[in-house]
């Protein structure tokens, strides 16, 4: 894509400048606890610059700590007004911006920002936004349909052909019958293939679609290069950008996100080194966050590294030992990281989750059963937190509980002989037996055999509990 897109409305230097001085406010009531003014702040600045992504997100961060915070919405009355729509297609988008800003989960906020944003020719807006849509959606108990497709028209104007393929891919899930969606969504996959310089293989229209030089290093950096060269010159140029211009979050991640591809310690240790500037300037916990996920990357690639050792004399003792108490550091760092994660995000049940994961790994079972429980409550979490609360309860000691767990999950499974199945109907054997029901332990053991002969030792419980 070597040319803008037919409406794109570029917002001129003198304006991004001043409404960094209302940013700076915003960030500073934020940090003070004052979640309304800095919103208030926040949403002047975007009336100057509305196509800022980095302010649009610094905005929804904020208001995630105030719904957090106990933070209420705006009221019947105030809903209304700000949903009665103008002739100015960027107020509308603010006025979008701020009903979201105060209901952060609402997809309706985010489909009226998107259009708005779309029609007022702020286009790097728009491929902001469209992402947080497209996984509402997907999240939610009933998705809706045309929100996907208004989605896949709206990238699909823009030339966006992948995020549209992957749009229109998420609506064929709904329909999957529909073969004239099936047409299209192989149609916009090729159409990505033969147009490859488009936003999602580059950056922002305001600074990233000006000439073909610049299309090109966008496009090798974000290829997956492994080419130390191609790396080393994409950390220089991000590098010198950041230094003429410290404070611009935006310049620093990019610097950040070059770093963190080469997979190489030190230039993850220079990651870190701003992010820690970032977060203690902003107080962002996605600062702070991301630090945690580059020291587990590192200690990922330390743990395969112990294990390819282990795997090549797993007799030895000391490797071993070395290894397994390896394995209890690594549990309890991520342990540590993702209980700053879920008291930062509270309703957010991912962070519990691997919370629970890593109790459960450390053997901490009845720390973890409470954790497990919380994080059910989640659609995405009912099977697989179901799942550990049932083996958690079994590890600790409560056979029954674990029994009635197990049973009440297999009953609501739909699907018989897949992997989650099997592992249900594996534990409930197990907590079966504990219990010394025996014939209904082996009832289940030999369902698992059935669908996988050799799963984990459950040809051998089969033998003895039949005496063989």
């Amino acid at each position: 894509m070597s040319e803008i897109p037919e409406g794109y409305r570029e917002v001129p230097a003198e304006d991004r400048a001043k409404a960094q001085v209302f940013f700076g406010h915003g960030r500073t009531v934020a940090n003070n606890g004052n979640y309304d003014y800095a919103i208030e702040m926040f949403l002047q600045g975007l009336s100057l610059d509305p196509d800022d992504v980095g302010a649009h997100q610094e905005l929804r961060d904020i208001s995630f700590r105030r719904t957090a915070s106990g933070g209420k919405g705006t009221g019947m009355f105030g809903a209304m007004k700000l949903k009665r729509s103008t002739r100015d297609d960027k107020q509308n988008m603010l006025n979008a911006e701020k009903l979201l800003a105060y209901d952060p989960g609402n997809t309706d906020h985010m489909q009226s920002m998107m259009q708005c944003a779309h029609k007022a020719g702020y286009y790097d807006t728009v491929l902001w936004i469209g992402p947080i849509l497209q996984k509402a959606n997907l999240d939610d108990k009933k998705p809706d349909y045309n929100k996907f497709l208004l989605l896949r028209d709206i990238y699909k104007s823009l030339r966006q052909w992948r995020l549209a393929a992957d749009a229109a891919q998420c609506a064929l899930r709904m329909r999957p019958q529909d073969m004239d969606l099936s047409t299209e969504v192989k149609n916009l996959g090729a159409m990505d293939t033969m147009d490859t310089a488009g936003y999602a293989k580059g950056g922002g229209f305001r600074d990233q679609v000006r000439d073909m030089d610049g299309q090109t290093r966008l496009f090798l950096q974000d290829k997956d290069v492994t080419d130390r060269g191609v790396q080393a010159m994409m950390i220089a140029e991000a590098e010198a950008q950041y230094r003429a211009n410290p404070d611009d979050s935006a310049k620093a991640m990019k610097l950040v996100e070059a770093m963190e591809k080469t997979d190489n310690a030190d230039y993850e240790n220079r990651a870190i080194e701003i992010l820690q500037v970032l977060f203690e300037r902003t107080k962002q916990f996605r600062y702070r966050q991301r630090i945690g996920a580059i020291n587990m990357r590192q200690m990922n690639r330390m743990e395969r590294s112990k294990r390819a050792a282990l795997a090549q004399s797993p007799k030895d003792p000391e490797l071993i030992k070395d290894y397994t108490n390896f394995k209890r550091e690594q549990n309890e760092f991520e342990l540590k990281e993702y209980q700053l994660a879920a008291e930062a995000y509270p309703t957010e049940m991912k962070w519990r989750y691997e919370v629970g994961v890593r109790l459960y790994n450390l053997q901490r079972y009845q720390d973890a059963i409470p954790v497990f429980q919380e994080a059910r409550m989640d659609p995405k979490y009912r099977v697989d937190a179901g799942l550990l609360v049932g083996r958690s309860f079994l590890a600790a000691g409560f056979a029954d509980e674990a029994d009635d767990t197990l049973a009440m999950l297999i009953r609501d499974y739909q699907l018989i002989g897949d992997t989650k199945s099997k592992e249900m109907y594996y534990w409930r054997g197990r907590a079966l037996e504990q219990k010394g029901q025996k014939p209904e332990a082996l009832s289940h053991y030999s369902k698992v055999a059935q669908w996988e002969f050799n799963y984990l030792d459950v040809q051998a419980r089969i033998k003895h509990l039949r005496g063989h």
